[in-house]
């Protein structure tokens, strides 16, 4: 894990508790756990990698219309700020699809930055996690696709999204690291009063499985999250933007 300098214990466990915000995460990140994790800001988005599963336990990103643009293609790499052995590498995800009909998935979504000029961060490896086909060409992008037809000029939505493990599932076959497959994953999705939709994505779940029968209510979500999260309020207004 990247440190800089050595913190205080009475000073860590005020960071633990502290709110921090971003342009990703405008009402609050999920809490940031800085002995484990590592919490990187990039451009496009806020992640919390996580050193043990090898995956971001959340990604927070604004879909904002001025970073719209055409696809720019893939371009695998791993971020800078995060040491290789707290990530995955391209080769380990060699033969997934075969075996496990598994993709790389993105979390925050290359759709939604494609215009931006750093796009590339996009295809990082901690952005990524290795979603069944089925469900990352399914539910999971259509979700996506609501959520960039849901907004306009001045006026965003705001994600975060994240990896759940509640059971044990198989690991890639390609790898030369341990690592722990997500069985879930969810999604909310929220304005800036804290309006929200949030919803629950099994692994295994049908490819024809529309994204609207995973709602879930945001107090029943964080009771499956193992860390805090933002005050949400579920609100129809913003299901309705999303087509359900």
């Amino acid at each position: 894990m990247k440190k800089l300098v050595l913190l205080p214990l009475t000073l860590c466990s005020a960071l633990v508790n502290a709110e921090i915000r971003s342009v990703s995460c405008p009402l609050g990140c999920p809490s940031l756990n800085i002995i484990n994790n590592d919490v990187v800001f990039n451009h496009t988005y806020v992640l919390s990698n996580n050193p043990k599963t090898k995956f971001a336990d959340w990604v927070a990103y604004e879909v904002n219309v001025t970073n719209f643009g055409d696809s720019p293609g893939r371009n695998w790499g791993n971020d800078i700020l995060i040491d290789d052995d707290e990530s995955l590498e391209e080769s380990d995800y060699k033969g997934a699809f075969k075996k496990l009909k598994t993709d790389r998935g993105h979390q925050a979504p290359l759709a939604s930055f494609s215009g931006h000029k750093n796009w590339t961060e996009l295809n990082y490896l901690s952005n990524i996690t290795p979603q069944k086909s089925a469900l990352n060409q399914g539910s999971w992008v259509a979700l996506e696709i609501a959520v960039r037809n849901a907004v306009s000029f001045r006026n965003s939505l705001y994600v975060i999204t994240g990896t759940l493990y509640l059971e044990d599932k198989e690991p890639l076959p390609g790898a030369d690291e341990s690592h722990t497959i997500p069985s879930a994953y969810f999604k909310i999705i929220y304005d800036l009063k804290g309006n929200s939709a949030s919803f629950l994505f099994d692994q295994d779940l049908p490819r024809n499985t529309k994204y609207c029968q995973q709602m879930i209510k945001n107090k029943e979500l964080n009771g499956i999250i193992s860390y805090t999260m933002p005050s949400f309020s579920d609100s129809t207004k913003i299901l309705k933007r999303l087509g359900c």
